[in-house]
């Protein structure tokens, strides 16, 4: 949340200038930063109800506006704007606009914020322009050959021959169903390029039409065969869709180990859904999970699913908007992003590895889609369905609290058996890796064992790059970024230092700035890029793969990658988080840790919880199938709760004691934390804002304040950034009690505070 200074400012200029008394006026909101609705005026010829999408004028602009209900009043309606039009769609639910109105309240937000979540893809509500499309004259249909076909042309003579290379056959084919297409459907589908399409067209073979794009994922087939359940998966599945028949609101918690079969089994509550012609949402922490899943929707419903993330194209996002709004499309497989879209009739939500720290939106609107899940599905009255293998503290608790159903999945699917997991002890002289090496003797005897039987291995590391830290030997200076408080990663693939945090990237020096000595730098520690050069002179006759955010540049290229590796195309997976989790391997039995202790530091709340969450995922990628799984952990602390619980499978007793120490400390889930970070260019404004907050921080029962302090990333993107850190009792009103205490702080314009409720990071 950002706290702004003279918001109503935007509307003062529209509430004046005289204008003919309008019949009526609405109460609108618009997706702008305001925190409520203004009053307009009806024009006589245009009806309105609440949640129906409008134009109103803005200070000198048209803009997208929903009707939010009956006017405020506070306007003379002769000094109102009016509305300019209404548009041709099914108006917003009424549960939609509370859940906004909810969120708003809950995240400190302004309302016109939220509401520019349901409402970002700009020109959505225009009527959508038809597209140029080619078919196939009807007259010619019966007349086609392999390769030659006759074509009475109206204009050609009437004896003509019209030769028809491969090429061309193949689009022939493809129109061959009568069924419209855009010329680039057309060479797709037809395996050829769009120029094979128009040469036809302007041989007269093709007619031009006007096609729409139809709302994606239409009709969905609830009553198509799946593959068969396992008696639990059957079970679990009878009582997910028991809930959906219900119609009513019911939280569960699908706890499952790695390969259980967890998306089947949920598959079963959306084809429930289905049946009951409802919409259905699944949310995916990351688009890279998407691509396996979108076959196995595909298999199981017999169409794609509808996506929803910031990497589609305008056109498809407003083509998914529309038929999510007129509840055309029934299944939207989408980012966090996607929870606010604003569907006519949702009738279950599944939150898929809700763990996962990529819920949290951490600008504009902040937010964590799991729990506005939640609230969602209770407002709506239908269930929702969180599914991991690893919970987080907070959804576990609520499963024992008796708040969730939690239904438990304890073995993998088809017999396959869990991994081994075993720990290297890095301290160890005998697993000490060569010199500038990061590959233990042991695990690379292991990787040598895995090739030789022909099965595939996959090496983890979370660290994007060739080296996280580069560091001059002469003097120790070390490449930091001009911009935030963070190291420069070496690149080795670019030639270029990189911040992870800003996107600044500049070519390493050939002198030390703080030094001046030539060619004194050196690359400390591992990235992927590293072991990736490591493991190709280890391993030179395998087939390595490196696959990390930076090497998978868009969507096709990883999709190709994942079914290289499907293929058994690739030996040895090198890879970050992107690999870690959704993936089905049947040849991958090995997986080897490089660094299992990276993230067990820092002091975050939940290093521990993430640390385990992660290295649980990804050795789930060891033997998912008939073949056995291996998962060793190079560890300089193979004395850690964390690598015991890991190694014994002791999942249960590890989250015991870290709630018992949360309990202890008073933190999450057993109280509430509220972020407040003050943000500016200007150090000594960002210093005297925090230290006025400091001294007017709340005194009453039941509320801690820390702080101020500079945050871990003391700057950011160039802004100074100090933090305070709020702790109070559950039955707390925090909301009430923050709105109160920085309101009453002045704060300069180039001074932003922003407000973090429930906070999953603290940098």
């Amino acid at each position: 949340m950002s706290m702004k200074n003279g918001q109503a400012s935007l509307f003062n200029e529209e509430q004046q200038g005289p204008e003919a008394e309008p019949q009526s006026c609405m109460c609108v909101l618009v997706p702008y930063p305001v925190d409520k609705a203004y009053d307009y005026g009806v024009p006589d010829d245009i009806a309105l109800v609440p949640g129906e999408y409008v134009t109103v004028p803005l200070s000198g602009r048209e803009v997208p506006a929903v009707v939010w209900g009956d006017p405020a009043g506070d306007v003379k309606p002769g000094k109102l704007k009016s509305v300019v039009l209404k548009h041709a769609l099914k108006p917003m639910p009424e549960v939609m606009r509370q859940f906004i109105d909810w969120v708003a309240d809950y995240t400190m937000s302004p309302r016109g914020f939220v509401l520019k979540m349901a409402l970002p893809v700009f020109g959505a509500l225009e009527p959508p322009k038809p597209a140029k499309g080619y078919r196939l004259l009807s007259s010619l249909r019966a007349q086609r050959s392999n390769l030659e076909m006759d074509c009475r042309v109206a204009d050609a003579p009437r004896n003509d021959r019209l030769k028809v290379t491969a090429q061309q056959q193949k689009v022939l084919d493809v129109l061959s169903d009568g069924v419209p297409r855009i010329a680039a459907s057309i060479a797709r589908e037809a395996d050829v390029s769009a120029g094979v399409v128009k040469t036809l067209a302007g041989k007269g073979v093709l007619e031009e039409t006007e096609i729409f794009n139809s709302a994606p994922c239409r009709k969905p087939d609830p009553h198509r065969v799946g593959p068969a359940l396992s008696e639990d998966q059957d079970s679990t599945a009878e009582h997910l869709k028991k809930a959906v028949r219900d119609d009513k609101y019911h939280a569960a918690l699908l706890d499952g180990v790695t390969g259980a079969g967890k998306t089947e089994v949920y598959f079963e509550a959306v084809a429930e859904a289905l049946k009951q012609d409802k919409q259905v949402l699944i949310l995916l922490p990351e688009i890279a999970l998407s691509n396996a899943f979108l076959d196995r929707f595909q298999d199981r419903f017999g169409c794609a699913p509808a996506l929803w993330h910031s990497h589609l194209a305008t056109g498809q996002r407003k083509t998914t908007w529309r038929g999510v709004a007129e509840g055309h499309t029934k299944v939207v497989v989408g980012a966090r992003s996607a929870l606010f879209l604003p569907y006519q009739d949702l009738g279950l939500i599944v939150v898929d590895e809700e763990h996962e720290p990529a819920y949290k939106q951490e600008d504009g609107v902040i937010y964590h889609a799991r729990d506005m899940a939640v609230v969602r599905a209770h407002m709506g009255g239908f269930p929702v369905v969180l599914v991991s293998a690893t919970p987080s503290l907070e959804t576990i608790h609520n499963a024992w609290a008796g708040r969730y159903e939690h239904l438990h999945l304890p073995d993998r699917f088809g017999g396959a058996r869990m991994p081994e997991i075993e720990s290297i002890d890095m301290r160890a002289k005998e697993h000490k890796p060569e010199a500038l090496h990061f590959i233990s003797p042991t695990l690379k005897d292991a990787i040598t064992e895995t090739i030789e039987r022909g099965e595939q291995v996959l090496l983890f590391l979370n660290r994007r790059g060739y080296a996280p830290l580069t560091l001059c030997r002469s003097c120790g200076h070390r490449m930091d970024c001009p911009r935030c408080t963070a190291w420069l990663v070496e690149h080795k693939s670019s030639g270029k230092l990189q911040c992870h945090h800003c996107g600044f990237a500049t070519r390493p020096p050939q002198h030390c700035p703080e030094c001046s000595e030539a060619d004194s730098f050196a690359a400390c520690g591992p990235g992927v890029e590293r072991i990736f050069e490591e493991t190709k002179a280890l391993f030179p006759d395998a087939n390595i793969l490196m696959l990390a955010s930076d090497t998978a540049e868009n969507n096709d290229v990883l999709r190709k990658m994942l079914k290289d590796i499907k293929d058994d195309k690739v030996d040895i997976i090198i890879g970050t988080q992107i690999i870690a989790k959704g993936h089905h391997f049947p040849n991958l039995t090995l997986v080897g840790v490089v660094d299992a202790d990276l993230g067990l530091t820092g002091g975050e709340l939940r290093a521990a919880e993430r640390c385990y969450q992660l290295l649980h995922q990804v050795a789930g990628r060891a033997g998912r199938a008939a073949k056995k799984g291996r998962v060793m952990l190079q560890t300089f602390m193979p004395d850690h709760r964390i690598m015991k619980a890991l190694a014994e499978g002791l999942r249960d007793p590890f989250l015991e004691t870290e709630a018992a120490e949360r309990e202890a400390a008073h933190m999450p889930p057993y109280s509430r934390l509220v972020g407040i970070i003050v943000s500016g260019r200007d150090e000594g404004q960002v210093v005297d804002v925090a230290k006025a907050l400091g001294k007017s921080a709340p005194q009453e029962a039941g509320i801690t304040t820390l702080g101020p302090a500079p945050a871990p990333f003391a700057r950011l993107r160039g802004k100074f950034r100090y933090r305070l850190l709020v702790q109070a009792d559950k039955n707390l009103d925090i909301q009430k009690t923050i709105a109160h205490w920085v309101g009453g702080v002045k704060t300069p314009s180039t001074v932003r505070v922003y407000i973090d409720i429930d906070p999953q990071s603290f940098l």
